[in-house]
Order: C-alpha cells, then sequence, then structure tokens
C-alpha cells in the first residue's frame, strides 16, 4: 500500500527504494548482519521478516530475510529454501545472493531486492489481455525450471510475485517449497498448505500433490489478472477451499470467450484433466499468440487480396501506349488497394460496433436482473466497461455506469436502513448499517443520505453504549469489570462526543451512587471502606457536591481524632483511688462520637 501511494505521487521504483531506505531507517531499531548495512524492514511474515539492506562489498540494494525462530526445525526450512533458490537460475525466479547466521543463531537469506512492487498492487482491475498473458508466460516458464529441478512451490498467489524496474515478473518465496521425493507425508496426514485464495482442489483437501497444483494456482491468478476478481475468495478458510473443490470453472466474459479453453485446462477440479506442465502450458501460450496474429491478418486480408486485372498489350502497341497501359495498371492496382483498405477499415469498424451493441444489450439484461457489480465477470458493470474499452468516449456505456452507480447506491442505502431498524450497527462485519453507508460513499464521496447516516449510527451505537451504562449501573458494576461496567460505557460515549450530556449524567449518577455507598459504609461503621467509595466516586465525578462534603466531614473527623488522641497523652496521670473518690466525676471526652452524631443524627 505505501508503494502504491509513492507511485501515484510520481515516483519510480528506483526513487521508492530510497524512499524506504529514509524512512525506515528512522522509523526502528535495526539489526546489525556483518557486511550489510541495514536501512529498514520492508515486511514481517508468520517464520521471517525481510530487510532492505546494503552488500558494502559489491554497493548494491538487497533484500535480506531473516529467520524470526531459532528453532532447529524452522531454521532447516529455512536453510533449505536458501539451497533451493540457489541451485535455479531464471529471469523470472529471484536470484540468491548469500546464506548465514547471525549470532543469537538465526539464520539469514540475501537476495535480489525487487523494487516494482508484487501482483496485489493490481487486485481488483483487471489488466490488459496481452500483458496477463506476457506474465502468465514468464511465470511458467520460471515455474518449469522449478519443476525440472523436482520442486513443487505450493504456495503462489500475488504477494509472492514481484516486478523488476522493468516489468518483468519474478517468483519468489519458496518458504514451503517442497521436493517431490522427499516430505510426502506432508500431504499423506492431511495437511493442506498454501494460501486457501489459490490453493488447488487437491491440495485443500490434504491430497498428494505435483507441479499441477502450481499450475492451478497460475490459472487462478490468471483469472483474477483478467478479470479484477478472483471468484474463489470467500468470507473465511473454509468457504474459500470449498469454493475451490465444488464451484465450476467460470467463464469468461464476451470479449475474452477465446481464453476459455486455457481457462478450463488450466482450472480443472481432477489433476488428471489440468495441464500436466509448465512445458505444455508453454506450448498452449504459443498457439493462443499464434491464433492472435492469424485473427489480426484475417482481418486485413480481405482488403489485400482483392484481385487486379490486367489486360496484355498487342505485340504491335507502340512503347508509348505500353507505358500509358502500364500507368493504367499501377493506378487500378493502387485504386483496388486504397478500395479494399477503406472496405477493410469498414469490416472492422461494423465489428467493432457490433461488439460494442452486443455489450449494451448484455449490460441492460444484467441490469433488470439486478446484477450490477456482481457476480465477477457477469455483470452490468463490466460490460459497460468492455464498451469503453472499445470506445472510451461511448455515451451510452458512460451513461450505463452511471446509472449502475446510482442503482447500486440505492441498493447499499435501503441495505443500509434495514441494517440500522435491526440493530445491526457495526457487525457483523461487512453485513450492518455503517459499512453499507461507507460503501456508498466509496462510490459518491460526500453523497449526503450517506453522510447523515453514519451520523444517525453513531448516535444509536452512542444511545445503546450509555443503555449499556445505566445497565450496569442498576446491577452495581460501577467500575468493575473494567471493560463491563457503568463508567466503561459512559466514557465510551465521551472519547467520542465530550459533551454527550446523556452520558456525561450517566457519570454524576454513578457518583452519586459511590456517595451512597460511603454513607452506609459510615453506619456500620467501616471508616476506610467508606474512604474507599469517597475516593473512587470523585475519580468518576469529581466536582459531585455530596462527595466533596464527605470527603471534607471525613478529614475533620480524622483531624479531630488526632487532636484527641494528642490531648489524652499530654494529660497528667490519673489520681489515686482515694483522691478520685474525693472529686466529682467528669464525662470523658469523645469528639469521635460527637462528630459523628453532628454528621448522621
Amino acid at each position: 500500500m505505501m508503494r502504491r501511494r509513492w507511485q501515484k505521487r510520481g515516483l519510480g521504483t528506483n526513487e521508492f527504494g530510497d524512499v524506504v531506505e529514509g524512512v525506515l531507517a528512522m522509523s526502528e531499531t535495526l539489526i546489525e548482519i556483518p557486511g550489510y548495512q541495514v536501512h529498514g524492514r520492508l515486511g514481517k511474515g508468520g517464520m521471517a521478516e525481510v530487510y532492505l539492506a546494503t552488500q558494502l562489498s559489491l554497493k548494491r540494494k538487497v533484500a535480506i530475510k531473516v529467520l524470526l525462530k531459532t528453532d532447529e526445525d524452522f531454521s532447516a526450512r529455512f536453510v533449505r529454501e536458501g539451497h533451493m533458490l540457489a541451485s535455479l537460475n531464471h529471469p523470472s525466479i529471484i536470484t540468491i545472493y548469500d546464506i548465514g547466521q547471525l549470532d543469537d543463531g538465526r539464520h539469514y537469506i540475501a537476495m535480489e531486492f525487487v523494487a516494482g512492487g508484487d501482483l496485489t498492487q493490481f487486485k481488483g482491475q483487471p489488466l490488459d489481455p496481452k500483458r496477463a498473458l506476457e506474465i502468465l508466460r514468464q511465470l511458467a516458464s520460471g515455474l518449469r525450471v522449478v519443476h525440472e529441478r523436482g520442486l513443487v512451490h505450493r504456495d503462489l498467489k500475488p504477494a509472492n510475485i514481484l516486478f523488476r524496474a522493468d516489468g518483468s515478473a519474478v517468483i519468489s518465496d519458496f518458504g514451503i517449497a517442497k521436493e517431490l521425493a522427499v516430505d510426502s507425508e506432508l500431504t499423506q496426514f492431511g495437511i493442506a498448505v498454501g494460501s486457501p485464495s489459490y490453493i488447488s482442489p487437491e491440495q485443500a483437501r490434504g491430497e498428494q500433490i505435483d507441479a499441477r497444483c502450481d499450475l492451478y494456482s497460475l490459472g487462478v491468478m490468471w483469472l483474477e489478472m483478467l478479470t479484477g476478481v478472483n471468484p474463489f475468495r470467500g468470507d473465511n478458510y473454509t468457504q474459500t477451499v470449498l469454493k475451490h473443490v465444488q464451484l465450476p470453472i467460470p467463464q469468461l466474459p464476451a470479449g475474452l470467450q477465446h481464453y476459455q479453453p486455457l481457462v478450463n485446462s488450466l482450472l480443472a477440479k481432477d489433476p488428471a484433466q489440468r495441464l500436466d506442465s509448465c512445458a505444455s502450458l508453454l506450448q498452449q501460450l504459443d498457439a493462443l499468440e499464434s491464433d492472435d496474429e492469424d485473427l489480426d491478418e484475417t482481418q486485413l486480408r480481405p482488403a489485400l487480396a482483392l484481385p487486379t486485372k490486367t489486360t496484355p498489350a498487342a505485340p504491335a502497341v507502340a512503347g508509348k501506349r505500353a507505358g500509358a497501359q502500364g500507368l493504367s495498371v499501377l493506378s487500378w492496382t493502387l485504386l483496388s488497394l486504397g478500395v479494399g483498405l477503406v472496405i477493410a477499415g469498414a469490416w472492422l469498424f461494423w465489428l467493432r460496433q457490433e461488439r460494442i451493441s452486443d455489450y449494451l444489450q448484455l449490460a441492460e439484461q444484467q441490469m433488470a436482473l439486478g446484477q450490477l457489480m456482481t457476480p465477477a465477470g457477469d455483470n452490468a458493470q463490466a460490460s459497460f466497461n468492455q464498451v469503453l474499452r472499445l470506445d472510451g468516449d461511448n455515451e451510452q456505456a458512460l451513461n450505463g455506469l452511471e446509472r449502475v452507480k446510482a442503482a447500486r447506491i440505492a441498493e447499499l442505502l435501503l441495505l443500509a436502513e434495514e441494517r440500522l431498524q435491526q440493530g445491526q450497527l457495526r457487525s457483523p462485519a461487512e453485513d450492518n448499517a455503517e459499512y453499507y453507508f461507507e460503501q456508498v460513499l466509496l462510490l459518491q464521496p460526500e453523497q449526503a443520505e450517506a453522510s447523515q447516516g453514519l451520523v444517525r449510527v453513531q448516535q444509536a451505537h452512542w444511545a445503546w453504549l450509555v443503555a449499556q451504562g445505566h445497565a450496569r449501573l442498576q446491577s452495581g458494576q460501577l467500575l468493575e469489570p473494567e471493560q463491563d461496567s457503568a463508567v466503561y460505557y459512559f466514557n465510551q460515549v465521551l472519547a467520542q462526543d465530550p459533551d454527550n450530556g446523556p452520558a456525561r449524567t450517566g457519570l454524576e449518577q454513578v457518583g452519586k451512587r459511590f456517595a451512597q455507598l460511603a454513607r452506609a459504609a459510615y453506619r456500620q461503621p467501616n471508616f476506610p471502606q467508606a474512604l474507599a467509595y469517597i475516593q473512587q466516586g470523585l475519580s468518576v465525578a469529581p466536582q459531585d457536591a455530596e462527595l466533596l462534603r464527605l470527603k471534607r466531614e471525613h478529614e475533620s473527623l480524622l483531624s479531630s481524632a488526632r487532636a484527641a488522641r494528642q490531648q489524652r497523652q499530654a494529660e497528667p496521670a490519673r489520681p489515686s483511688a482515694g483522691s478520685a473518690a474525693e472529686q466529682p466525676s467528669q464525662p470523658e471526652a469523645n469528639p469521635l462520637k460527637r462528630l459523628w452524631n453532628r454528621v448522621f443524627n
């Protein structure tokens, strides 16, 4: 995401590397790796973290992958990844420079720094079909070397497909790759390894795998490059893997139908029905490109093949007449060629208009069915966009997209209102009022009804929090539990709206409840508990008059008690029994009791 923001601001990949270096160097404490100057951390995963560094001996930028753990099994697997990569030599496979070990026992791999981002930067947007084919060819060519070495990657996904500055694709992250001849127990015991959105059906079921599981993952990525959507992605892991196992192979939209056979060959559920090798895939790609070239030639051939008839000159014709006839033949040839080109152009224009008409008709049908933006590749928005690829200024398509957006906004607003009435303010995820209002604002920033809707959601949420606070107040949960008490809920509101009246009133009521508890503690009498209630109440309602009065009375009570004790200690020893009988008895001073009666009687 950071890379994409900088690239949108006009920074190239080299500048991006410099920016990463500068920012990350200031933002964290860096590890030290002998022979390298570490500039900052690029990312962190479950097993390792990756740093941007300069290899001092060769003055080149490198990416250093450092293992997070010193566990023996992790280390062996990590070093094996480095050895695997070092044994592979191909432009579409990331290059390894060094494998080493830090003083704390962790291993690291220094590899080529690829600054062009990864395939995830194009998520949600279809690529030009020729560019998608080019990327697929590069990946297939690199994977061919991997498979011929007896390895399976097992975790092909957009995040592991990097791009160099020249746009060429690079396969990275072989962390869970395995040799076909070893570690078979990983799959024999039903352990599915890989990223669920791109995992093959047999891999999802934990069955034995081979190179064909990588071909399936390639197919999913290619489908996503063509359409901008991964149709197998579900709401959770289980839904996603079930889609890989059960969902029929998606059908491409009309403009991409000639790629459907290859999609079918890559995404066959049964590995036996799938392409068996990258070599076969490359042959299919050659045939596809050849078909595309033949199609282009066929579109022009009628214009270039129009026959031109010439009449042979009579033997007795003079040279001047022969020259004139030659000019005439040339003129007719040029004229025929020109006419042919005009006809070819008109024919191509007619074909394009036919496709535009088909897409417009399909889009209207999809709108009537409510297929505004879903399902992937079969919706009105996609069809109108296909028209604009053929004719960027097509008014009907531009208006159609506005209609799609307006209809989708109306649909989202209706859903938002329903969830608001049902009390689904912020949950469940992606099916609540706040989510739908925010989706509207993504389509149309500052849309008034959605903006007001978010305010209503916020106010309803505050009202719910205040109600929860009063419920806890009634049950005596004033301060505890820490995140389920009256004070917690009232403060949640005040943190977002400091002037919220109901929440402030709620805290005042909590203060009054603590004052009641303090007075009850005095009557027991339990002075320490009373003081604790006073202090707790003042922490919630520091201006509460009753709590402040009780605090002053308590301090006065303690002061009087201390004075009485000091007075008793200062008095002379009592007289003997005989002398005591001669004096009238006096009531013993008891300021504590007098103060008690003055306060509470």
